[in-house]
């Protein structure tokens, strides 16, 4: 799918659920988020209906997220569908790991390519602190499953100023011995993180060189993302960095995302979209849908305005 400024769309994230066991400050308040009734969500039916119009537009990927995506009861089902979709190559999914040890088998049997394990620190006691729940053990229990597993593995650190400064370094040194990538994700000025300074991934560039020497650059996979990945010597696994403010990336942005209330958004700093559900639950054929989905996507807003303004956006709702 092109779309009107002649980029190739291929790649959707699709947010299952809008709740989580976590409360990260840079994403959720501490007292939690008023929750969408379970018949305001799309059901895995319809999530199916939208992969294979998706899959016919030209999608190849397929992200899901939340939320956290494995609070949502037969997940891996939903996984194992979406991935028996024709034309769908790659299926993943961003989890903050609290339930994934339990699930991580299931779901590779069932298809899945990648994971990506969202871990701002190694640090018991800062963990707590960013997500408000003494669940580091489990999370760490995890880490070590999927790093052991037949997947793709992605850590997303969000580093921000007086939280997880002097946890970066041990971050990146996961990636000394594992075949994994670790990935540093410039903050996004949205809703709860709009109070937080997130550290300039230049300043992370120059820590990671001062102890492991030249970060060497790597060639870009089209279906990798905005991500810009490093070697470093003596190293088995990657080093990613996602600035979308600092250095744009829209101008080969190839993704839209569908939120868990099926609102087709364009860009995750603006309001621009299509109502998907309301059309899937006024009985419109799928070539309709289509067809409103096709307009929508080529229509897809030229840039992001992050540097402009705050958006009040809520991150747990759009899955990043």
């Amino acid at each position: 799918m092109i779309d009107q400024f002649n980029r190739k769309i291929e790649y959707v994230r699709i947010s299952v659920t809008d709740r989580c066991n976590l409360r990260c400050r840079y994403c959720m308040p501490e007292h939690g988020v008023f929750k969408l009734a379970h018949e305001d969500i799309l059901t895995f039916e319809e999530i199916l209906t939208v992969v294979k119009i998706f899959a016919a537009l030209g999608i190849r990927k397929i992200r899901l997220t939340g939320g956290e995506p494995l609070l949502r009861r037969n997940i891996v089902e939903l996984v194992r569908n979406i991935k028996s979709v024709d034309g769908i190559e790659k299926v993943a999914i961003t989890t903050n790991g609290v339930l994934l040890d339990k699930m991580v088998d299931a779901l590779i049997e069932a298809g899945l390519d990648s994971i990506n394990l969202s871990l701002d620190t190694l640090n018991k006691k800062i963990f707590n602190q960013i997500t408000r729940r003494p669940m580091f053990e489990a999370v760490v229990s995890s880490l070590h499953k999927i790093i052991a597993a037949n997947c793709e593995v992605k850590i997303n650190c969000v580093p921000i100023v007086g939280l997880n400064d002097a946890d970066i370094i041990e971050l990146v040194s996961l990636a000394r011995d594992n075949d994994i990538k670790v990935r540093f994700i410039e903050l996004m000025p949205i809703g709860c993180a709009s109070i937080y300074k997130g550290i300039p991934m230049s300043a992370i560039r120059n820590s990671i060189e001062e102890v492991y020497g030249h970060l060497m650059p790597l060639s870009k996979d089209e279906l990798q993302g905005p991500a810009e990945y490093f070697s470093l010597r003596g190293f088995v696994g990657r080093i990613g960095f996602i600035d979308a403010i600092d250095h744009k990336f829209c101008s080969h942005c190839n993704r839209v995302r569908l939120t868990s209330d099926g609102f087709l958004k364009l860009c995750l700093n603006s309001q621009i979209g299509l109502d998907v559900k309301s059309l899937l639950r006024s009985g419109v054929s799928e070539n309709i849908l289509m067809d409103e989905m096709r307009r929508a996507i080529y229509n897809k807003p030229q840039e992001h305005h992050f540097e402009n303004n705050v958006d009040k956006t809520k991150m747990y709702q759009v899955g990043g």
